[in-house]
């Protein structure tokens, strides 16, 4: 099962290094990592999502929770959070069938961020699941190239972590 994890830590260096250890030292795989400043340049805020059994993420929330720069640690449930990942997607093109990539980044709701006369770039922010099905419905056209940033996410309603 994969969990969620958001971290606001002392933004000092080294910080992510000892977090990533941590998860490193357990053997357990981070699926998404995203890191940033809060509103308070001293602190950021690390999204961390992970797969694995509730006692597992349990044990490594309990470490977590003795380094010294955690601040703060939840662990977010899917239906209480706004999550979103951000894609860039190039894809081969031609007169014939850029149209028809168009149509798809429109119906997908995203947008189109670069267009040459063999490639077209697609910029989306969305759920993890929407952008892999961007990514399908494009894969047929020639996909030349992917990047990705981790998932971010809140919790909804007034409740914050910090």
């Amino acid at each position: 099962m994969k969990h969620t994890i958001s971290i606001l830590v002392e933004n000092h260096a080294g910080v992510l290094s000892r977090i990533s250890g941590l998860f490193s030292r357990r053997g357990f795989n981070i699926d998404s990592l995203a890191v940033g400043i809060t509103d308070d340049p001293t602190i950021s805020r690390i999204t961390i999502i992970v797969n694995g059994d509730d006692y597992t993420v349990e044990q490594v929330e309990k470490q977590l929770n003795k380094l010294i720069d955690v601040i703060k640690l939840k662990r977010l449930h899917p239906q209480e959070t706004i999550s979103r990942e951000l894609m860039l997607v190039k894809v081969s093109c031609s007169h014939k069938t850029r149209g028809d990539i168009i149509d798809i980044a429109r119906v997908m709701q995203s947008k189109i961020s670069d267009i040459s006369p063999e490639s077209i770039t697609i910029e989306i922010s969305d759920t993890t699941d929407r952008l892999e099905i961007l990514e399908e419905l494009l894969a047929p056209y020639g996909i030349i190239e992917v990047v990705r940033t981790g998932t971010i996410a809140l919790q909804k309603g007034n409740e914050a972590i910090g």
